[in-house]
């Protein structure tokens, strides 16, 4: 199961040069600074871009190549904008039926596992002017899953939003990037959606794909000019293990060791991630004990790497096949005469459990 993307077109000012594939199914993110291309790319495969010379294979359907062309209304894809974009005059079960219509028959058990996943039950007799931001985008994307779509394409969903109702939002994405069963392309500059959502990394920047990967794999690597400065650091899929009841914390198991965390109460053998930044990794050619620090890993060093400031840098680190990332110092890094190879253990002085 793959999307094959191949797009190239020109404007004043910008060219968009795009060959790719990603997975076809989880959630690919498209992340890069503003004017970087990812809302041209995903209006691209929408079809609302036309692109003369291009090539877009869904999962073996082909909606666009030399021969051929789709018109939007003829993709089979749901599309979520910034803006909700709901009919004002229409109640909330009147916007869902909108969206129901446009497959032309009412699947009610399909309509009744989507109202529940957004939680939006309750809110099926009102008006969008009487919903908060949060509960319209809900809806908007409610919407979008009902035609039935064989992808969905989400343009940064949550920017208009401020942070309680984003806070308020996230959950229940989160839960549709377990429940469904059609691939995501999910625009985004926000690290902590990116961190939260994604499956697999797309990095553009001015047009061009910088980097596609895996995202534990797109978020360690050294060689990407797009830093996530103060965010810069890894995604970890793992399960939890056990629970110390006295002190609310949960060990969870990656392939790369054990780490303990704040318990957020979830049951034994639940898979979870983790996230780990850099700016929370010192390194030590030697096991330290009698400090407040409880993670530490065995890690063998792969690259150092610039950072943003020339004080810092990066190393990126392979914890039984697992990579990480750390941020010190030069003068540290030159002090404790770190070079690629090197055995080094890896304090994590924190540790946030996001899914």
């Amino acid at each position: 199961m793959t999307i094959e993307v191949q797009f190239s077109l020109s404007w004043p000012g910008f060219s968009l040069n795009v060959d790719l594939q990603c997975p076809g199914k989880g959630v690919t993110a498209l992340f890069g600074r503003s004017g970087s291309g990812k809302t041209t790319l995903l209006r691209a495969i929408a079809g609302l871009e036309k692109v003369i010379h291009g090539k877009l294979v869904i999962n073996g359907e082909i909606w666009q190549n030399d021969g051929i062309f789709l018109p939007t209304h003829r993709r089979p894809l749901g599309y979520v904008f910034q803006e909700a974009s709901l009919f004002p005059h229409l109640s909330v079960q009147g916007n869902l039926d909108y969206g129901r219509r446009r497959v032309g028959h009412a699947d009610h058990a399909h309509f009744k596992t989507i109202v529940q996943l957004l939680g939006i039950g309750d809110l099926l007799e009102r008006h969008p002017k009487r919903l908060s931001g949060g509960e319209r985008q809900r809806v908007a994307i409610a919407r979008a899953l009902l035609t039935q779509p064989k992808i969905l394409l989400m343009d940064e969903p949550l920017a208009a939003l401020d942070q309680e109702r984003k806070n308020e939002v996230l959950p229940y994405i989160e839960q549709l990037h377990n429940a469904l069963k059609i691939p995501v392309i999910y625009v985004s500059h926000s690290p902590d959606e990116v961190a939260r959502l994604a499956d697999h990394l797309v990095v553009l920047e001015k047009g061009r794909v910088l980097g596609s990967g895996p995202l534990t794999a797109m978020l360690a690597r050294l060689d990407l000019p797009i830093r996530l400065y103060e965010d810069a650091g890894v995604v970890l899929e793992a399960v939890v293990a056990a629970r110390d009841l006295q002190w609310h914390l949960a060990r969870v198991d990656f392939p790369g060791g054990v780490l303990w965390t704040r318990d957020k109460g979830h049951p034994i053998g639940h898979a979870v991630r983790v996230r780990v930044l850099a700016r929370d990794i010192s390194l030590s050619r030697e096991p330290i004990f009698g400090t407040s620090i409880i993670n530490a890993l065995s890690t063998r060093i792969i690259a150092l790497g610039d950072d943003a400031h020339p004080a810092l840098c990066l190393v990126r680190l392979d914890a039984g096949g697992t990579p990480l990332l750390a941020r010190l110092t030069r003068r540290s890094a030159v002090t404790l005469g770190l070079a690629p190879g090197d055995q080094v253990w890896a304090q994590i002085k924190a540790v946030a459990l996001i899914a």
